[in-house]
């Protein structure tokens, strides 16, 4: 029995001023990855990545906090893996059901001059403020943008 209720969730839609292939590599290449992907506050050492990308692979990723020095370990199981398309993964802690857990779908969609991506989190409410579920992707999201937008001439 899924312990998640699936019916509550939210979608946070940006822009990236890149192409879908190059928001892919960011989603699923872990020298990309340790530059966006961690929670507020932390980053993600390259060395603390385990990321195997396909259809019931997995990935594990540790957070180190900046202040505290808190180590926060992340990570779930890839249920759908279609390039530059769509990725659908659950998240949570490494060694929980991944049933129990809640589950995340990146879409992409080409536009002329860049990329429309969604993200869909399913499995628990969310909205901006939170300081929680909401606003923890969030700020991935942001700096997944960051990450690919060029710098200013």
């Amino acid at each position: 029995m899924q312990a998640t209720d699936m019916s509550k969730g939210f979608t946070i839609i940006r822009y990236i001023q890149a192409t879908p292939e190059e928001v892919w590599h960011a989603w699923t290449e872990p020298d990309a990855i340790a530059h966006w992907w961690h929670l507020p506050l932390t980053s993600t050492p390259r060395e603390e990545l385990e990321f195997d990308v396909r259809p019931g692979g997995y990935y594990i990723y540790t957070s180190l906090h900046h202040e505290t020095e808190q180590r926060m370990t992340s990570g779930g199981v890839y249920k759908e893996v279609q390039p530059y398309d769509h990725l659908v993964f659950t998240w949570g802690a490494p060694g929980l059901n991944p049933e129990d857990l809640p589950i995340i779908t990146v879409r992409l969609d080409r536009v002329s001059d860049g990329t429309h991506m969604s993200l869909e989190f399913r499995g628990f409410s969310g909205e901006p403020g939170d300081d929680s579920y909401y606003d923890t992707w969030d700020v991935a999201v942001a700096n997944l943008k960051a990450y690919l937008t060029p710098a200013a001439a």
